[in-house]
């Protein structure tokens, strides 16, 4: 190559031009690795952005006339005017110019990836149960084009990426510059490795380079290419697969083996580990091994099939409580299905706790009330808070009491209300690189557990809820105000699983979620048939963004299906409660927006840029979204437009606490320096020369 450098720069003396195009040619393959992943880096990807307003010098596409399922003109074309409603048009076609008067409704902006953007957030909404706590955020976008602008709010600021990329199965479940890749593309893993660089480099630029983990998901038709592009793109890190059952009925393969599980790769940085946590005998590859382990409280309410009174009459009956919560005194008998319940009376002194359900319906209890006095007898049975339907109640169901007995479980100390307490509950160990977890089944945690949530709506293959939540679990656990990035984060089972993780230990976690609102292959064959195009309210209500994600995060925080019906059902294993509880939890959602540069040197596109001030600075409590009075402070930060009341505003900022950033607008470099000098210990951004220069730099990835 030394050589070839040495003939180019003497060409360059007689025929600048040719040497130039050499150049060009010869540049990609000097970046080319001599050993590893070698793949052709394919013309950047484009994005048809459906909705933006159309305007003068615009590259844009030509829509095939509605009701068509065509293709359509996949070339570039230019908006030299528009008048009325008709935009005239032009794009090089050989050595002629080739123009074209077109209806403005019948162009759609492009956004192709090589060119530098301008982002901004349009709010669209908010989940508000969780106080103080930070916003989980949804960002509707091309998630290329949303992590360029978290590259502005989150450089280095995230603990841990999960991921669940599209396979590549070849069976149209993923777009390559704005076209679904066939199984019969010469190209296919070329182009997927092309589309995950793009990404897995932008990544990068967010993770925190002293300590945080990446999580990839991936099947056997790219393990082996994307191990390649892990390693390529994050030398420094340590790099290990699992291999993890998610299918155990398996999927046939004619000839071959069925498939039942998936590989995940965990990329750690800097000084990320593992952490040890108590885990349940399934996690061992010796189940014989009891040096470690917890013991696992059931709820006492029947779930799941045959829960109802009538289905068990006989375990519906009244148990009889203290008035102080703090004691089990005795049970009473079944009535008869057609008595009332309120009709029984409790013994003085004593509250009759009778199995209601969240719905408010009577259900039945697991066990006899013989059963029932001995375990509480031995501290089997543990008693909770009074609540409108009664109480809560837990126990240790037959195999548990085994471990108790024969010394698994060493029992310290009894509570209050009599339960025992085993210092084993503690005792924590590291799993090996083979999960055959059963709560890891996406049929019955994932595609099971969405219709629970969202009976009228279906998503293909779903995470299992508890697979995602127990492989953050690892890297978060001791990180409770970590910030979890997913940016193919399809039906929302990240962020979710950042819910329950934050439920378990009190942590204030937040998730930021991105996807599009992508309509599936067969969905957009009927809307097109039906005279819809992308960007039509008939189009979108079916995207993905629109139809599950959001509808699925805010059925979580609430409790609530879509319909406004309580959903059905519990959550299993390591935190056992109903799902119409719901989080106490903040969401906020937005929409991905392409602003102009001019006008937010201008100062005219303040709205658009205001949700990324706020996520920048922790995404907490209120946000700042206007700045007429020259400048405003909220609960994490501060804006200074007016720089002459510039000492009303460091006022403020000394005044407050928990002020993370001041931004300062200003073209003026030494008035910045001097705000900033007058509130050291906060960061200071200088708006908008940090955004547009952030907005320069991303544009040469």
């Amino acid at each position: 190559m030394s050589r070839l450098s040495d003939l180019l720069r003497t060409l360059e003396q007689l025929d600048p031009k040719l040497a130039k195009d050499l150049d060009e040619e010869i540049r990609p393959l000097q970046k080319r690795l001599p050993f590893g992943l070698n793949f052709e880096r394919h013309a950047p990807e484009a994005v048809e952005l459906a909705g933006h307003r159309i305007r003068k010098g615009n590259k844009v596409r030509v829509l095939p006339a509605r009701g068509s399922t065509e293709r359509g003109d996949q070339r570039l074309w230019h908006v030299d005017s528009i008048s009325g409603g008709t935009a005239e048009v032009s794009t090089p076609n050989g050595e002629e110019r080739e123009t074209q008067s077109v209806p403005v409704e019948d162009l759609v902006l492009v956004a192709e990836f090589r060119d530098r953007i301008y982002p901004g957030l349009r709010p669209d909404g908010t989940v508000e149960r969780g106080g103080d706590k930070p916003f989980h955020t949804v960002i509707n976008g091309e998630n290329f084009h949303v992590l360029e602008l978290l590259t502005f709010t989150h450089e280095h600021s995230v603990d841990a990426i999960y991921i669940d990329p599209p396979y590549n199965t070849g069976s149209r479940d993923w777009k390559y510059n704005n076209d679904y890749v066939e199984g019969d593309d010469l190209y296919r893993h070329s182009k997927w490795l092309a589309f995950m660089e793009r990404r897995l480099k932008l990544a990068k630029r967010l993770l925190k380079p002293e300590d945080s983990v990446l999580i990839v998901t991936i099947d056997e038709k790219e393990y082996l290419r994307l191990g390649l592009l892990l390693e390529q793109t994050f030398p420094e890190a340590r790099i290990q697969m699992v291999s993890a059952v998610i299918n155990p009925a398996g999927v046939t393969r004619p000839g071959s083996f069925s498939r039942t599980d998936e590989y995940i790769y965990f990329v750690q940085l800097g000084g990320s580990r593992a952490s040890s946590l108590p885990l349940a005998d399934e996690w061992r590859l010796n189940p014989d091994d009891k040096r470690t382990t917890r013991m696992l409280w059931s709820m006492l309410i029947r779930t799941g099939t045959n829960a109802r009174r009538v289905d068990r009459p006989n375990l519906f009956y009244p148990i009889f409580v203290s008035t102080d919560g703090m004691q089990l005194v005795d049970t009473g008998a079944a009535p008869a299905v057609e008595v009332d319940r309120h009709a029984v009376a409790a013994p003085p002194g004593t509250v009759a706790v009778w199995p209601v359900r969240r719905d408010g319906t009577e259900g039945n209890w697991q066990v006899s009330q013989a059963s029932l006095l001995e375990a509480y007898s031995k501290g089997y049975v543990r008693l909770g808070k009074f609540t409108e339907r009664g109480m809560t109640l837990s126990y240790l169901k037959s195999g548990e009491q085994r471990k108790v007995e024969n010394g698994t479980y060493e029992v310290s100390g009894r509570r209050e209300d009599g339960s025992i307490i085993s210092e084993t509950e503690f005792r924590s160990f590291l799993p090996g690189s083979a999960w055959r977890i059963p709560a890891h089944d996406s049929s019955r945690n994932g595609s099971n557990l969405l219709k629970s949530m969202m009976p009228d709506r279906k998503f293909p293959f779903p995470k299992s809820l508890y697979a995602v939540e127990d492989a953050l679990r690892f890297f978060v656990s001791d990180k409770p105000n970590a910030v979890v990035l997913d940016f193919f984060s399809g039906s929302g089972t990240t962020a979710h699983a950042v819910m329950r993780l934050n439920k378990q230990d009190g942590g204030n976690r937040q998730c930021i979620s991105v996807t599009n609102n992508e309509v599936s292959a067969e969905e957009q064959t009927k809307l097109r048939k039906q005279g819809h195009r992308p960007g039509d309210p008939e189009w979108e209500q079916w995207g993905i963004c629109d139809y599950i994600t959001k509808p699925r995060i805010r059925a979580a925080l609430t409790g609530l299906t879509p319909g406004g019906e309580p959903i059905k059902g519990d959550y299993k294993f390591v935190d056992e409660f109903p799902m119409a509880d719901g989080f106490d939890e903040n969401a906020a959602f937005f929409t991905l927006s392409y602003e102009s540069p001019w006008m937010i040197e201008a100062d005219k596109a303040f709205a658009a840029i205001a949700p990324m001030l706020w996520l920048r600075a922790g995404a907490v409590g209120e946000r700042i979204d206007s700045i007429e009075g020259g400048w405003a402070v909220a609960d994490s930060y501060g804006i200074l437009k007016d720089l002459d009341l510039a000492s009303e505003f460091v006022a403020e900022i000394q005044r407050r606490e928990g002020i993370r950033i001041a931004y300062v607008v200003t073209d003026d470099e030494g008035r910045y320096q001097q705000v900033a000098s007058e509130i050291p210990g906060i960061e200071t951004v200088r708006l908008y020369e940090d955004y547009l220069r952030n907005c320069e730099s991303t544009g040469d990835i």
